[in-house]
């Protein structure tokens, strides 16, 4: 689980509903009317805007910045360092066992090609097909965020309008002037709040995920293609290892 995530939802949700309660109280700012109008108007142009296979994942997609898959780099460095060692002493054929039992399926489909002998050209080619294809479905639902907070923020504009418009046909009551107000008020800052809370930074934390796992995969390949052309074990370290930032480069020759 991302805890940075995790803390600051809380965080956001904790200081905003406190402030609520130490005014007016919570109560206040509930309006069933408000809610419909921008969860059910955003989620609603959500389903025009987006193919609905998409859309059916949206709690999905949601959970994977609570908690990312987890990636570990040094294991994966020593990993693949392994391979070349095993691979540049008994030869690449060697690594067809490695293969058929490897968990991680991008790197499984990198090994199997170079053991059945494919070209270098067209193994990078594949892989970087697939990583392509990848980061564009992640983008696509980080794009979903992206366009909820947006959304919400008009319909939240919407919800304002209609407040004004049934206030201003109302004025002559006295009574009826509150409720309109209320709508008008708690449309705008339901959609400010999805917006800024889940919305926009949602849609942010997916994209770095993306990247993330997309350089992941860059390793893969580059490690793969090494593996390959029979580069030395320690060059192979050397080239994974420029991808970390420095002060995460630990080499296991030293």
């Amino acid at each position: 689980m991302d805890l940075g995530t995790v803390i600051g939802l809380v965080l956001i949700l904790a200081l905003l509903f406190g402030a609520m309660a130490m005014g007016v109280g919570i109560g206040a700012y509930i309006d069933i009317p408000s809610a419909l109008i921008v969860i059910g108007g955003s989620m609603g142009a959500l389903l025009i805007s987006f193919k609905i296979e998409q859309m059916k994942g949206f709690v999905k997609v949601f959970m994977i910045a609570i908690k990312p898959p987890q990636q570990d780099i040094s294991a994966l460095i020593k990993k693949l360092v392994e391979y070349a060692t095993h691979a540049r002493r008994d030869g690449i054929l060697a690594l067809e066992s490695a293969a058929n039992t490897e968990e991680n399926e991008f790197l499984k489909k990198g090994l199997s090609m170079a053991v059945d002998g494919n070209e270098p050209d067209t193994i990078r080619s594949l892989l970087e097909i697939e990583m392509d294809q990848t980061s564009s479905r992640h983008k696509g639902n980080s794009a979903m965020f992206s366009n909820w907070s947006g959304l919400a923020g008009a319909m939240g504009m919407v919800g304002t309008l209609i407040g004004l418009v049934a206030m201003l046909l109302n004025m002559a009551d006295p009574s009826a002037i509150g409720p309109s107000m209320a709508v008008a008020l708690l449309t705008t800052l339901y959609g400010a709040m999805i917006g800024n809370i889940f919305g926009g930074p949602i849609a942010n934390i997916l994209n770095i995920r993306n990247e993330d796992e997309i350089l992941v995969m860059q390793m893969i390949v580059e490690g793969i293609m090494s593996i390959q052309a029979g580069d030395n074990p320690r060059t192979l370290e050397g080239k994974l290892l420029s991808y970390l930032p420095p002060t995460a480069r630990e080499s296991q020759f030293d």
